[in-house]
């Protein structure tokens, strides 16, 4: 069989898995999880702002390992992870769906690769998240913060390991602008197929579209900036992660104002992702 057909055949195959009923139904369950995973956070950056703190970073390690404390916690943590290693299949199957692409030519090109390059970084978050939540059914869970500095620290010992970790923070930094700009334009509307949803549906998702994506954002540029900032002083105990870029937030002018918002904003992300769950886009 020729190359173009491999990848043919490749492409749909990869257009039947990820049209498929079952595994639609298991990527519903992993926005669903996307969505607790989010509204955790808010709920600990909101007890940060406000000095009720449980102990636990906020960020993704500590929204996990407070699901874990809950009744039943541990059997919800593999439902979830058992989404999310869907939802990353699903994205895999964009990039082999997006792949014959490569070979157009102009704008088709362009939009190709963009789709490719947002399906591979999408899957890869969501493969992450998923091991995780299996590392925290398990016992094995590990703050985000203290793992990304040894991470970060690891990455220094490489050639050119301080530029790769300001280069990272730099990426960072861009995902948050594009998550603002994305909720300010109301990009985030292609995203989901609201054809058929009630005029009050359509409102609400717009209102948590537009909270949720800048709120995202920020904190997204906020824990770039924090890697960016421990590649210029080569110390990797300043790369804190999402816990360190909200106490960051907290030790601002206003902060506990200021670290409420962004924490109502994420709720609104997650919000968002339950509704994208019961509308998920059909293109």
């Amino acid at each position: 069989m020729s190359g173009r057909g491999t990848v043919g055949s490749a492409a749909g195959a990869a257009d039947r898995a990820g049209n498929s009923d079952g595994l639609e139904h298991l990527a519903r369950v992993g926005l669903i999880a996307y969505g607790v995973v989010h509204l955790l956070i808010a709920w600990l950056a909101l007890q940060l702002a406000w000095g009720g703190g449980s102990g636990e970073s906020a960020d993704q390690s500590g929204a996990l390992a407070t699901l874990a404390e809950q009744p039943l916690g541990k059997p919800l943590l593999w439902v979830l992870s058992v989404g999310l290693i869907a939802l990353a299949a699903w994205q895999a199957a964009e990039t082999l769906r997006w792949r014959s692409g490569l070979s157009a030519s102009g704008d088709a090109r362009k939009k190709a690769v963009e789709k490719i390059v947002k399906s591979v970084v999408k899957a890869v978050v969501y493969l992450a998240l998923a091991v995780l939540a299996i590392r925290t059914a398990t016992g094995g869970g590990q703050s985000s913060s203290g793992q990304q500095q040894q991470q970060t620290a690891g990455v220094f010992g490489w050639p050119a390991g301080r530029w790769l970790v300001g280069i990272a923070g730099l990426v960072l930094i861009g995902v948050g602008v594009y998550h603002v700009y994305k909720g300010v334009s109301k990009k985030f509307l292609k995203q989901i197929d609201l054809g058929q949803a009630p005029p009050r549906t359509r409102s609400l998702v717009e209102k948590l579209g537009l909270a949720g994506f800048p709120a995202k954002g920020v904190a997204l540029g906020l824990v770039g900036g924090l890697l960016v900032y421990a590649a210029v002083t080569f110390d990797p105990a300043k790369a804190t992660g999402l816990d360190g870029a909200l106490r960051t937030v907290l030790d601002a002018p206003f902060g506990r104002v200021l670290l409420t918002l962004v924490a109502l904003g994420i709720a609104a992300f997650g919000a968002f992702c339950f509704v994208r769950a019961r509308y998920p886009e059909r293109t």
